[in-house]
């Protein structure tokens, strides 16, 4: 006798009235989504319509049982037609809970499942996925007194093993023989190197068992799994795409008063109305990010002729092939006393020469005062000055090192174009920038949106290190740190 053969046999003697109880459910319809249909099967079988009246309804807030609705009803059609579907959604829609039923459903309704397996994937949090199971075998507890003997990540349903995984423990995920039903929970919220491999990983799984590969999340980060699915043509997506943002829960399982409270809050946009924001950073108050766009919407960044833009910066994150190429320009205006952002665009998988190209375009219409580049890319830095005439050699840029340490004057008065160094720098540079907001020293026109966001998102961790992979556009965000340092605090009162 096998292990599984024993814990399936310790199940049963456990709860001697598991098989009748299970009889209860084949052949069971999932749902009855015609009311009328629904009423009569209900008086006709005394409660026993349906799985889900049999099981019990869900319930929200785990107090208010709640029917299936008609979004979930879309759900259902689309899945008797198509195999892998993606869902973004509003958080609080019940579509986890909708889906962990529906895999039990298809356990139970018959025999086609026995000997297989399916599959839950979440985050890379064991305890996640104890939580899901738990709720699973939950199920069956109320109504019909089920109790499982199984492991805390496994539930057995007729023979057929469900399993949850964190994303970042896949090893026993990869070796599946027979898996029906993969669910990717929040799966925009799995880590950056995780979310490509776990898509790997499922699809492989096509050709073997065509199981059925369902994503679930709410919105995370911008170029994230989930944006690069939607973003894919229709005729080589794998996937059935379907969006359901808040207004489809809308006294259903939210009520009007809810959601008005729910808009107060600055990750409304991403928890109910599917934005791709990413997660509230710890670095920067809502605040403060707010009034620097309030403020922001009083000047035109387009408007170069002023004459009391005496100053300006340039700042340069250069990422190349996985990386993006960040760029921010800003100028200070001495009447108003603050520090304006004119230009702030991130560049996925840039060009080097045009790049290169680009960023002497934006010189030639901006002018910028003094120019910051991330110092990890000599390459770049050596071209740029080159193409400004600036000398290029390291022999130069060690004697400018020279005459600042002799004349005890700033490096950046012998040059136009400064490498910085991060790993010296990068804290300073942090808090440098966390201070500017805070005394309300800059302005963003509303237009810079992936600014605002990496502002948002900004995630430190330890003493003054920035955690690029919460944080939104991070090379955005750097080239927002390499502007700024041009200015000064004492230089701004």
């Amino acid at each position: 006798m096998t292990f599984k053969d024993l814990a399936k046999l310790t199940t049963k003697l456990e709860n001697p009235n598991i098989t009748k109880h299970f009889e209860r459910l084949k052949n069971k319809p999932f749902w009855i989504w015609n009311r009328e249909e629904h009423i009569k099967e209900d008086i006709k079988t005394k409660g026993e319509c349906c799985f889900n009246h049999i099981i019990g309804l869900p319930k929200k807030d785990n107090v208010i049982e709640k029917p299936l609705f008609d979004y979930e009803e879309l759900i259902y059609d689309i899945l008797q037609q198509n195999k892998h579907v993606w869902i973004k959604k509003a958080t609080g829609l019940g579509v986890t809970e909708f889906f962990l039923r529906y895999m039990a459903w298809l356990c139970l309704r018959n025999d086609q499942y026995q000997n297989s397996q399916m599959c839950i994937v979440t985050g890379p949090n064991i305890e996640i996925a104890i939580k899901l199971i738990k709720r699973m075998k939950a199920l069956f507890e109320n109504k019909l007194n089920i109790i499982f003997s199984n492991k805390e990540t496994v539930l057995e349903l007729n023979s057929c093993r469900i399993e949850a995984y964190p994303s970042n423990h896949l090893d026993s995920y990869r070796a599946l023989d027979n898996p029906k039903f993969i669910l990717l929970d929040e799966a925009d919220f799995f880590r950056k190197g995780e979310q490509e491999d776990v898509r790997h990983v499922s699809e492989r799984y096509i050709a073997k068992s065509n199981p059925y590969i369902v994503m679930v999340s709410t919105p995370n980060n911008p170029d994230g799994l989930f944006e690069k699915i939607e973003k894919e043509p229709d005729e080589i997506c794998l996937y059935k795409r379907i969006k359901l943002d808040y207004t489809y829960g809308l006294d259903k399982i939210f009520s009007i008063d809810e959601i008005e409270k729910a808009k107060k809050s600055p990750s409304f946009e991403r928890e109910y109305n599917l934005k791709y924001l990413g997660l509230i950073g710890n670095v920067f108050h809502e605040k403060d990010i707010q009034k620097a766009i309030e403020l922001g919407k009083t000047y035109d960044p387009d408007d170069l002729s002023n004459k009391d833009f005496a100053s300006s910066s340039l700042g340069l994150d250069c990422g190349f092939g996985s990386s993006a190429f960040g760029i921010v320009i800003t100028r200070y205006s001495s009447e108003k006393e603050k520090v304006q952002v004119l230009y702030a665009e991130e560049f996925e998988r840039p060009d080097y020469n045009e790049m290169l190209k680009k960023v002497g375009n934006l010189i030639f219409n901006y002018n910028p005062t003094k120019i910051y580049v991330d110092g990890a890319n000599p390459a770049f830095v050596k071209s740029l000055k080159i193409q400004l005439g600036e000398r290029a050699e390291t022999k130069d840029y060690e004697r400018f090192v020279e005459y600042s340490k002799k004349y005890r004057r700033p490096i950046d008065e012998y040059m136009r174009v400064i490498p910085v160094s991060f790993n010296k720098e990068h804290k300073n540079m942090l808090s440098h920038c966390k201070l500017m907001l805070e005394k309300e020293y800059v302005e963003i026109n509303p237009r810079f949106d992936k600014l605002v966001t990496s502002l948002r998102t900004a995630v430190e961790k330890g003493e003054g290190d920035l955690d690029k992979e919460a944080t939104s556009y991070d090379d955005l965000f750097d080239g927002y740190r390499l502007a700024l340092k041009y200015y000064q605090i004492k230089s701004l009162k």
